[in-house]
């Protein structure tokens, strides 16, 4: 394998790009794994309630964690499998109370998520954390920052605010700035009377939640084209928070790329957003016709968020995090082929001779650039990607599916037979 790889290092050297370097860069790039795979968005709550506020999750292969122990080991399987810095990506529905009572969202506070602190801190992983504003008795109508009912609009006001303070937690508890992301279901499933009124209802809610002043936190807003229900409206839309995060400083406009209309790419919009913005916060998935949240693969889309990423410099301006789930497939496997694509992407955009690209672009040497673009193409990227599995301790492709069935006969089945 070494020999192939130095014959595959000099190729790439002859572009100008030093691949042991690009895999250097990559393993300090951090990514944000999402727990909410390992049980389909369930959460820990035991509420009963059913998903809602557009979010489905479709299948029923067997193996579902079902709390915090069977959650953190299948995640700790998937980790064996992934190269690279990892974080964990986590939601307030998964709160671990334990022996004691149970909080409402609320109410919910740091004690809460301590099982989940020292679980990250054994583990030298980062966390952050999103507000659960789905799934629960007092989304009304469809509507929670944005309702016109007073009491709702507060509930979820001190939603917000509780999980802001848990983020500082988490933040203060592991050394590492903890992005605290709020995303709302909230709109109409038919043409609204009045498109003004919840938006400026959503805006004095988040004023009210952004108003503390919190160490280590980075808060951003997340926007959406619609959702199953709220097909006609979303108040949350990314006109409205690219507007709200622009005259808030210390507020990011979070792209979700499952969340915008079919003809529009995040890999476009990344740019744009690095002129006004030091942060980038990413959801990273893959929308097959809407917002349907497959698991990653290596398609043109996610190629093209990373080529973004690395061209303009932004690897550190980046937070990436994952948001896929499906109930199909052996969870296990999903993270793990899922958080391998993103990473493959970027080591697909650090091989490319971007310095070259760009001055043939400003010299409008069009030819030679579609022909060095094109020839990228066939470079052997997959020995490179072979040699950073193996540097890093993990599986090379086509060398862990035998794990995963292991995993899934010895802990996954038991837990259906239980």
């Amino acid at each position: 394998m070494e020999e192939l790889y130095q014959a595959a290092r000099r190729r790439y050297d002859a572009l100008g790009v030093d691949a042991d370097r690009a895999m250097e860069v990559l393993a300090g790039v951090p990514v944000s794994i999402h727990c909410w795979q390992g049980d389909d968005v369930t959460g820990f709550e035991n509420s009963g309630t059913a998903l809602s506020g557009g979010i489905q999750a479709t299948g029923n292969y067997p193996g579902r964690a079902r709390n915090f122990r069977e959650l953190t080991a299948d995640f700790d399987e998937a980790c064996t499998l992934i190269p690279g810095r990892k974080r964990i990506n986590l939601h307030a529905s998964y709160a671990v109370f334990g022996d004691g009572p149970r909080a409402e969202r609320d109410a919910l506070l740091p004690e809460h998520f301590k099982a989940w602190a020292d679980f990250a801190k054994s583990r030298h992983l980062g966390v952050d954390f999103n507000p659960t504003f789905f799934s629960h008795p007092m989304v009304k109508n469809g509507l929670t920052l944005s309702s016109p009912y007073g009491d709702v609009r507060a509930f979820w006001v001190r939603h917000g605010q509780a999980c802001r303070r848990i983020a500082a937690y988490f933040a203060g508890e592991l050394g590492t700035p903890c992005l605290c992301n709020v995303w709302i279901p909230d709109g109409l499933k038919d043409v609204p009377a009045d498109r003004l009124g919840p938006r400026l209802r959503l805006k004095d809610s988040l004023d009210q939640i952004f108003a503390e002043k919190l160490d280590g936190v980075v808060d951003s807003v997340e926007s959406k084209v619609f959702g199953i229900g709220l097909e006609a409206y979303t108040v949350g839309s990314h006109e409205f928070y690219l507007g709200y995060a622009a005259s808030h400083p210390g507020v990011y406009d979070l792209l979700d790329n499952g969340h915008f209309h079919p003809t529009e790419t995040v890999s476009d919009k990344i740019p744009a957003m690095l002129c006004c913005f030091d942060r980038l916060p990413l959801h990273v998935t893959r929308p097959v016709r809407w917002d349907s949240d497959h698991v990653l693969r290596l398609d043109d889309e996610l190629t093209a968020i990373a080529c973004e990423l690395v061209r303009c410099d932004a690897l550190q301006k980046a937070m990436i995090g994952l948001d896929f789930f499906d109930a199909s497939i052996n969870r296990v496997a999903a993270w793990a082929v899922g958080a391998r694509n993103i990473q493959k992407a970027l080591l697909y955009a650090l091989l490319l001779p971007h310095e070259r690209m760009k001055r043939l672009q400003d010299e409008a040497r069009f030819t030679e650039l579609m022909i060095t673009q094109e020839s990228c193409k066939t470079m052997p990227f997959g020995t490179v990607w072979e040699t950073y599995c193996r540097r890093q301790g993990v599986p090379a492709d086509g060398e862990w599916v035998a794990q995963v069935e292991r995993y899934e006969a010895e802990v996954l089945k038991a837990r259906n037979d239980a």
